[in-house]
């Protein structure tokens, strides 16, 4: 089967100015990716190219195995966009709307009725499906926008900044949408929410200056950025033996003491990344009888990869 997403040394550039410099990524069947990067990196350069509105300057991108700039109209059947600003018809009322998108979308006569009504609701519109777009809140207007995306049934959808306006019972709302979306279609999303990504992406790729600075998972992108894994053990038993014996487990680099109370006390272990070190902290601490109240591996979050990644030095 083709990869759903597949960019290669993709450039845009615009007279002196380069937006895009060599991208390359892939999305994968069943995945979805967060698109991340500060404004002006390049992200919605790369958004329009791979939905068919922007041609490159070079590279390419292929959709379900097809070249998006040799064959866009075949692109575009496979994909649903939502762009971060959305051109809707005020003057239509929504289910009126999403029946005109369907017939332009292709789907069959007999199949509309039943997908405009399974967009309504995957969506939450159906008690404004009979009220004009133009009398809708900004939240309402995202979601219809959303439905349209979904009217085709597209294998692959790109979506750029889904929650916008959104209030927060709609947020999470569109998340589950999106999480269970993601069962049966290839997702590209690009958001500045960051704990949305975390939540709902199974990889992360980071454009700066037009050039991908990272993509991995969140977690392995946090493990990367500490260098060695860190994990946070409070245990009670014997005050002063606890301490010691933790430094001399095999790996570790630095153990800090966080705090005392209630006869336990808690630490920072940092150790290298060789073997997962909890699983020794466990053994000592059934060998020695102690309590184990806490283990847990401390990550550094998907904000402190994003900042350390794209902060720019001041000219």
């Amino acid at each position: 089967m083709p990869i759903p997403i597949a960019v290669a040394n993709l450039t845009k550039r615009y007279d002196t100015v380069t937006a895009l410099a060599g991208v390359s990524f892939e999305v994968h069947a069943g995945e979805i990716l967060g698109f991340l990067g500060p404004n002006g990196a390049g992200k919605t350069t790369a958004l329009r190219i791979l939905t068919g509105m922007l041609a490159p300057s070079a590279g390419t991108v292929r959709i379900d195995g097809l070249d998006v700039t040799e064959r866009p109209l075949e692109v575009r059947r496979r994909i649903g966009y939502l762009p971060e600003h959305v051109a809707l018809y005020p003057e239509l009322r929504v289910q009126e709307y999403l029946h005109y998108r369907a017939c332009l979308k292709g789907v069959p006569r007999r199949a509309r009725r039943e997908r405009v009504r399974e967009a309504l609701e995957q969506c939450a519109l159906a008690d404004v499906a009979r009220q004009l777009i133009g009398r809708l809140s900004k939240g309402y207007r995202q979601r219809v926008a959303l439905s349209d995306c979904l009217i085709a049934q597209p294998p692959i959808l790109i979506l750029d900044e889904p929650t916008v306006g959104l209030d927060p019972h709609q947020i999470r709302q569109t998340r589950e949408l999106i999480k269970t979306l993601g069962r049966s279609a290839t997702i590209l999303l690009s958001t500045h929410i960051l704990p949305e990504v975390e939540m709902l992406c199974h990889r992360v790729a980071i454009i700066d200056k037009g050039r991908i600075v990272a993509i991995d998972t969140p977690a392995q992108l946090g493990q990367r950025l500490r260098g060695t894994q860190v994990v946070r053990v409070e245990l009670c038993g014997e005050p002063g033996a606890i301490e010691p014996a933790l430094k001399q487990l095999p790996g570790v680099a630095r153990v800090t003491l966080q705090h005392r109370d209630d006869g336990a006390a808690a630490f920072e272990v940092e150790a290298d990344q060789q073997r997962d070190i909890r699983e020794a902290i466990f053994r000592l601490a059934v060998e020695r009888q102690w309590t184990l109240r806490e283990l847990s591996q401390l990550r550094a979050s998907l904000e402190d990869v994003f900042i350390h990644l794209t902060t720019r030095e001041d000219a």
